[in-house]
C-alpha cells in the first residue's frame, strides 16, 4: 500500500513540475519530494531511522518511474484529469492507513498517531506546492488535510477501542476517500473568512 501511494503522489508531483515548465531533473525532484516527504517526516518523528524512503531502494525506483511517466506522458495525464484526481484520493487513503498504523506500531498514543497519519498524507503535497511556488492546498478551503485526519482518526479510535485492524483500516480509508470525493465532485469546503478588503483576495 505504501509503494502504491508513493507512486500516485509522485505522479501528482511530476504533473505539477511539468505544468511549471521544469526540466527533467526538476520534475524528478518534485516527484520524489511529493511522494516521500510526509513519510520521511513521520519516520523521523517516531524514531524509525533511517526513514524507509531512504533505506529502501524501491521508493526511489517507484518515484523515478512515476516521474519519467509524468514527464514523457504529460499530455495524456493532462487529459486524464479525473482519473489522476481519483488516484490522488486513493493515495491519500493509503497513506492515512499506513502512516497511522506505523505510528501506532511504534507505541504512540492514538491522538498523536492520527496526527502523524495526517502528516504522512499531506507532507509531500505541502513540499510539492512550496517547491512550485504555490500556497499549499492543505492550507486552503479544500477538504484534503481534513479528509486525511478523519481517516487517520478513525483508525486510531478503532485501535483504542480494540477493534479488528482490518475492518478499522477499511473504515478509515473509506471515510477519507468519501470526504475527498465530496470535495472534488460536490464542492465541499471548509469556511473561509469573509472580508471586504480586496487586498486579501488572491489571484491564480
Amino acid at each position: 500500500m505504501d509503494l502504491a501511494a508513493t507512486f500516485v503522489f509522485a505522479i501528482s508531483g511530476a504533473t505539477r513540475g511539468v505544468r511549471r515548465r521544469l526540466d527533467l531533473f526538476g520534475v524528478l525532484v518534485v516527484a520524489w519530494v511529493a511522494a516521500v516527504a510526509g513519510g520521511i517526516a513521520r519516520d523521523l518523528l517516531i524514531g524509525a531511522v533511517p526513514p524507509a524512503a531512504i533505506a529502501n531502494w524501491r521508493y526511489l525506483a517507484v518515484t523515478v518511474a512515476a516521474g519519467l511517466l509524468g514527464f514523457f506522458a504529460s499530455g495524456l495525464i493532462g487529459r486524464l484529469r479525473t482519473p489522476v484526481l481519483l488516484f490522488d484520493a486513493a493515495g491519500l487513503c493509503l497513506f492515512a492507513v499506513t502512516g497511522t498504523e506505523k505510528a501506532l506500531a511504534y507505541g504512540l498514543n492514538p491522538l498523536m498517531a492520527a496526527m502523524l497519519g495526517m502528516v504522512t498524507c499531506i507532507g509531500g503535497g505541502v513540499a510539492r506546492d512550496l517547491l512550485t511556488l504555490q500556497v499549499p492546498t492543505v492550507l486552503r478551503s479544500e477538504l484534503y488535510a481534513v479528509a486525511a485526519l478523519a481517516g487517520a482518526g478513525t483508525i486510531s479510535v478503532g485501535h483504542w477501542l480494540g477493534l479488528p485492524a482490518g475492518p478499522t483500516a477499511l473504515a478509515g480509508a473509506g471515510l477519507c476517500f468519501f470526504l475527498r470525493l465530496m470535495s472534488i465532485y460536490r464542492g465541499w469546503r471548509l469556511p473561509v473568512a469573509v472580508t471586504g478588503d480586496k487586498s486579501y483576495q488572491e489571484t491564480d
